[in-house]
């Protein structure tokens, strides 16, 4: 689905443990089936799921009809749920799709009826005779075939119910996964983040405001406020490039035994970044890898600020602008590791 609006930390919270107790519930049998659709619902209503909201209220309360039949938008509801069946007309032998439209709890009450239904369909206990010799007489003919439609329906509603069955715990199972994956990210940028905001406090006292201006900017739900949150991050790396490598005269290095210059100026933060850490860490690997980071997050950052100075302010997506903001605190955290 697309246009989707993100729940928030709190839903998402709640939203994990309504999910491990519906799992529980439906694995273990703890609550009618069409009870935990309605715990769905609220699940997807938490996720702002609201597609899924709306069919888990239909698979509680019944697909509705009309005299003319089942609406467009409900039948393809029912299609994703999976209540779409095929069925041959006797007549033309042409083969036709419908759906079935009963609730989860007809489904239950038609399942778990059978027995109270053949026990009403029995044969009487008669017995037929005639005092005339000559006459045929018969026992009547029985319930039989009542009877076995009653088992077909029995089975029908129970294959239906299972179906409904696995359509719940599928749902219920793949959010719990995808909410526990984001908890595990969000556990590790946490950690991350309090790693980062803790050295950065004792070395780039001048990075502390930018930062709570970052998570303020994160939580907004304005364009405009995410293209600050980017321009955040490119002031807290040249505030930490000031502390570590000051500015300073250019330097000449020898590449393939040719001179080149590096810029080490003001403005050239990335560079005295890049600098700082081939002087401090004896590991070439780790170098790359930092050099590397850096280099990456800084032309983009620059890129942005860049747009921004052309009058295109608001050209940041809210998932660049987290993703700009993590690689920021992954680069401050290994090069204040360094120190």
């Amino acid at each position: 689905m697309t246009d989707v609006v993100p729940p928030s930390r709190l839903a998402m919270r709640e939203a994990l443990a309504l999910s491990d107790e519906v799992l529980r519930n439906i694995e273990l049998s703890e609550i009618p089936l069409a009870r935990a659709a309605l715990k769905l619902g609220r699940l997807a209503r938490l996720l702002n799921d609201f597609e899924l909201q709306r069919m888990m209220e239909f698979e509680a309360s019944g697909y509705p009809t009309t005299a003319s039949g089942v609406p467009m938008d409900i039948y393809l509801l029912a299609v994703k749920a999976g209540r779409e069946y095929e069925m041959k007309d006797s007549k033309t032998e042409e083969v036709k799709k419908y759906i079935y439209g009963l609730s989860i709890e007809e489904l239950e009450l038609e399942a778990s009826s059978t027995q109270a239904s053949l026990a009403a369909a029995r044969d009487p206990d008669v017995s037929v005779s005639s005092a005339n010799p000559h006459q045929t007489v018969w026992n009547p003919s029985g319930n039989a075939k009542e009877r076995n439609n009653i088992r077909r329906n029995a089975a029908t509603a129970q294959r239906r119910l299972s179906s409904r069955r696995s359509f719940l715990y599928s749902y219920a199972l793949r959010r719990n996964h995808e909410l526990k994956f984001s908890g595990i990210a969000d556990d590790i940028f946490s950690r991350i983040r309090e790693r980062v905001d803790s050295r950065v406090g004792e070395r780039v006292p001048t990075a502390v405001q930018k930062l709570a201006a970052v998570y303020e900017n994160l939580n907004s739900d304005n364009a405009e406020d995410w293209a600050n949150a980017v321009h955040s991050c490119r002031r807290i790396l040249q505030d930490l490039a000031d502390s570590i490598y000051p500015p300073r005269e250019d330097a000449v290095i020898q590449v393939a035994g040719k001179p080149k210059t590096i810029k080490l100026g003001p403005d050239n933060y990335v560079n005295r970044i890049m600098a700082f850490v081939d002087e401090r860490s004896a590991s070439e690997r780790f170098q790359e890898i930092v050099g590397s980071n850096t280099s990456y997050i800084g032309e983009r950052l620059d890129s942005v600020f860049r747009a921004a100075q052309k009058g295109s302010h608001a050209t940041v997506t809210r998932d660049e602008a987290d993703r700009y903001v993590v690689y920021t605190y992954l680069v401050v955290g290994d090069v204040l590791s360094l120190l």
